[in-house]
């Protein structure tokens, strides 16, 4: 299980790694915090001529206001600080949940925000060594021309399983994408393909750079809603984010996002107006907003544990996830 051989770039500007990344990107690989990449690399899933490293990149770090109001976040943010910064906590305390549930201590003080809603989609097929591969015929993903997830089709299932994605996505973030052209916003939602062996939605030499979160969301309740088999390290089987605010006329507003359940991080479409509905029952009927997550998610047999039971955990963790921001 050792590195292959690569020639590392250490770019100190961003205008110097997007020109690396146009020239080498169809033969190398961008390293973040690195605790995706390195043990990939180990495994054998991606051999790169090129590596380039964006720790020394100016201005991709920190947690800062905009003058409208906005908070913008570099990419390469570490994980922990999401998780401790008293401002953001209280601001938006459904990502620092979510950030504090990623992997253990030691990761999150290595591994970054850009890297963690870049993570290459993970499938029990996919992520194993190359001679537990080989034995299988290799798969779509990787070296292979079979999904053994859905062997009838010729679309990769491997699922998307980062943390911080969802609660963006229920928080409404946009990303600032950097290339030889120049920069661009989009919403976050924009950034995944939905192709679990093509999962990112960036051209030649783009690099993801900050991540804006609307004014609009800060103070809204949140709840991060996280399944593994062990409390630490594991990526999720299944996972929630719901951030929620009750108006003052009676009215909600919510949005409710999914991960580890779909190639791509998945907004709930419909479910501020199924919950509203739920809510103006007498009593209060939290089914339609259950159902509505029911029906978005799609867990194939990418892990170990049964996708039957992955889709139940879901359903419950979203009728946690709204009591607990209702209470």
């Amino acid at each position: 299980m050792s590195l292959p051989g690569f020639q590392l770039h250490r770019p100190r500007e961003l205008a110097a790694a997007v020109d690396l990344w146009a020239a080498h990107g169809g033969a190398g690989k961008l390293l973040a915090g690195g605790t995706d990449l390195i043990p990939s690399l180990k495994q054998g899933l991606f051999a790169p001529r090129h590596v380039i490293d964006l720790g020394a990149v100016a201005g991709l770090t920190g947690i800062a206001r905009a003058g409208n109001g906005d908070w913008l976040i570099g990419a390469m943010t570490r994980i922990h600080e999401l998780a401790d910064d008293p401002a953001l906590r209280r601001a938006f305390p459904l990502l620092a949940a979510a950030a504090g549930q990623i992997a253990s201590p030691v990761l999150r003080r290595m591994g970054t925000l850009g890297g963690n809603l870049c993570l290459d989609t993970r499938c029990l097929w996919y992520n194993q060594s190359y001679l537990w591969r080989q034995s299988c015929g290799f798969c779509l993903k990787k070296d292979g021309s079979v999904c053994h997830v859905a062997p009838g089709g010729q679309r990769c299932w491997a699922a998307f399983s980062a943390d911080t994605a969802p609660a963006l996505l229920a928080l409404d973030a946009s990303v600032e994408i950097a290339g030889p052209n120049g920069t661009r916003w989009l919403p976050l939602g924009e950034l995944y393909s939905g192709a679990g062996d093509h999962p990112l939605r960036l051209g030649r030499g783009e690099i993801l750079s900050r991540v804006r979160l609307p004014a609009a969301a800060a103070g809204m309740r949140g709840s991060y809603q996280k399944f593994r088999i062990r409390n630490s390290i594991d990526y999720p089987l299944a996972a929630l984010a719901l951030a929620l605010r009750r108006e003052t006329g009676g009215g909600v507003t919510a949005r409710l996002a999914l991960t580890a359940l779909n190639p791509a991080p998945v907004l709930v479409a419909g479910f501020e107006a199924g919950l509203a509905a739920g809510l103006a029952a007498d009593p209060p009927d939290l089914t339609a907003a259950v159902q509505l997550v029911n029906r978005a998610a799609k867990p194939l047999s990418t892990s170990s544990v049964p996708s039957d039971y992955r889709r139940e955990m879901v359903q419950l963790q979203a009728r946690r996830a709204l009591e607990a921001c209702l209470a």
